[in-house]
């Protein structure tokens, strides 16, 4: 027992460089983060619509909130569809949850579902959308159900069974196909079933 202080003393100071390291590491993110989202920013402006959109998504990535109030001052000017959609998600990200609902709209589009898809396959979780499926109409429950292949849970399964049998094929096959997504999920073992070690020869 005498010598658990030094031990811990040793310990302690051998973690130092660790700690020093991960502070910069930290000061180091912060910089880029910043730098990265002013540029973002300065790009807003650009004549090129693919690099605005591209913009908006940087600043998406980063979920710059401190410059929610330029983006949406660019938002109110923007008049590209796709580049209004990035900014939505920006926005979202950046935690103006109506924009939620600028997003969804776009499933209504053909050429800017994918690209809505994309964005919202991003959520850690399906539960923002749920409310999404009571009104919407064909082409936007084929934009949900394209999102929920990708992120849905077992409980995301009860608001998929009713488009199984739907009149239009489009919603019943990417019904069919979210269901098949969810459902391989739920079924595929943890990550630390795949990686623990077999043990070889030993009985119950």
């Amino acid at each position: 027992m005498r010598f658990k202080f030094p031990i811990l003393l040793l310990l302690l100071v051998c973690s130092l460089p660790l700690i020093a390291r991960a502070q910069d590491e930290d000061e180091g993110y912060a910089v880029r983060r910043e730098a990265a989202s002013q540029a973002a920013v300065r790009q807003l402006s650009d004549r090129d619509p693919l690099v605005r959109q591209r913009a908006a998504e940087v600043l998406a990535d980063f979920s710059a909130t401190e410059q929610q109030r330029l983006v949406e001052g660019y938002r109110l000017q923007e008049k590209n569809d796709r580049v209004k959609l990035a900014l939505d998600w920006a926005l979202y990200r950046m935690g103006k949850s109506d924009a939620l609902y600028g997003i969804v709209r776009s499933f209504g589009s053909d050429s800017r579902r994918p690209q809505a898809v994309g964005y919202l396959a991003q959520l850690p979780g399906p539960q923002p959308l749920m409310g999404f499926f009571e009104h919407a109409d064909n082409k936007t429950l084929v934009g949900l159900l394209e999102v929920m292949a990708r992120i849905g849970d077992a409980e995301t399964l009860e608001f998929i069974r009713p488009h199984l049998t739907s009149y239009d094929t489009k919603v019943a096959d990417a019904a069919r196909f979210a269901e098949r997504e969810i459902n391989s999920r739920l079924a595929a073992p943890p990550p630390d079933t795949l990686t623990r070690p077999r043990e070889v020869g030993k009985t119950g």
